[in-house]
């Protein structure tokens, strides 16, 4: 099975699992999801992940974060997809939520949050908003 975009398939399976209050999500890897993962646990939106390496597959699997009996992960959006990229200037990155969400975008500097690319001046595609 060929999926068209990867990145949206992960967050939905991230959301569906979170609302349906399971403790582990899993999907395949991939480094851009890597990168999306290291930026929702230093955010604290997950309590974590592990990659397995199979033969010529690689999958991930996420321990999900929960307040109380609530899921931390409020929404995850997708912003930018296959057929309608969005590019932003730095000074265009707006806040999420004011300030209570971020924004992640892909830059010539690597995967970041919206904050540290408008810190650094930098713009990019918005991958996703996460609340």
């Amino acid at each position: 099975m060929s999926l068209t975009d990867p990145i949206a398939d992960m967050l939905t399976r991230l959301r569906n699992a979170s609302r349906a209050r399971h403790p582990e999500a899993a999907f395949p890897g991939s480094r851009q999801k890597v990168a999306i993962l290291d930026i929702l646990k230093r955010e604290g939106y997950i309590a974590g992940y592990v990659v397995k390496d199979e033969e010529k597959k690689q999958s991930i699997q996420v321990k999900l974060k929960y307040a109380g009996r609530e899921p931390v992960i409020r929404q995850l959006e997708r912003v930018s997809k296959p057929g309608r990229r969005h590019y932003v200037n730095a000074r265009d990155l707006k806040p999420v939520r004011n300030n209570m969400g971020i924004a992640i975008v892909s830059t010539s500097q690597g995967v970041m949050t919206g904050r540290k690319a408008k810190k650094l001046n930098i713009g990019g595609e918005v991958i996703c908003r996460v609340w």
